[in-house]
């Protein structure tokens, strides 16, 4: 697999990135989680994913939201949502390593705002059911590139 960039250049000395590539979850939940927790602090949104993964909270849908059934207490007075677990669970190990790399870098990990997060569709892997009779069903095994980048606020 080719080195992917990131797709948004931002340069500093209070900015710490994270990126992760091919990950094997839906493309549309990930696209959806970044658009929530964009602009929103690192321990806010980790706390946020966690109550998604005990199935507490639910994740707008804004785009994907077609026969999506209405959530009660969705964040933004919107109605559609679904709990997307695989994806936050891969959404807080960005956001803890993204926390890490700040630490290291010498930013104080509790002021960190999240200033930009996206989720591109990754490499699609082509396989097959077998089905009866020796015949086979296509299928389609999706992956995901997510890149996170922060910044340190007062």
């Amino acid at each position: 697999m080719a080195r992917i960039d990131y797709s948004n250049k931002i340069k500093g000395d209070n900015v710490a990135k994270a990126k992760a590539n091919e990950l094997n979850m839906s493309p549309k939940h990930s696209i959806e989680i970044a658009g929530l927790i964009r602009h929103m602090r690192v321990n806010e949104a980790i706390a946020y994913l966690n109550e998604v993964v005990k199935l507490k909270k639910a994740v707008p849908f804004r785009y994907f939201n077609r026969n999506v059934a209405h959530k009660r207490g969705l964040p933004g007075n919107w109605d559609a949502g679904r709990y997307p677990v695989k994806a936050s669970r891969e959404y807080i190990r960005i956001l803890e390593s993204v926390k890490k790399n700040a630490e290291y870098i010498g930013l104080d990990a509790e002021n960190l705002e999240i200033i930009h997060a996206s989720a591109n569709r990754g490499r699609a892997q082509k396989a097959f059911f077998p089905r009866a009779m020796g015949r086979a069903t296509p299928k389609v095994r999706e992956s995901v590139n997510l890149e996170i980048i922060v910044r340190e606020v007062a």
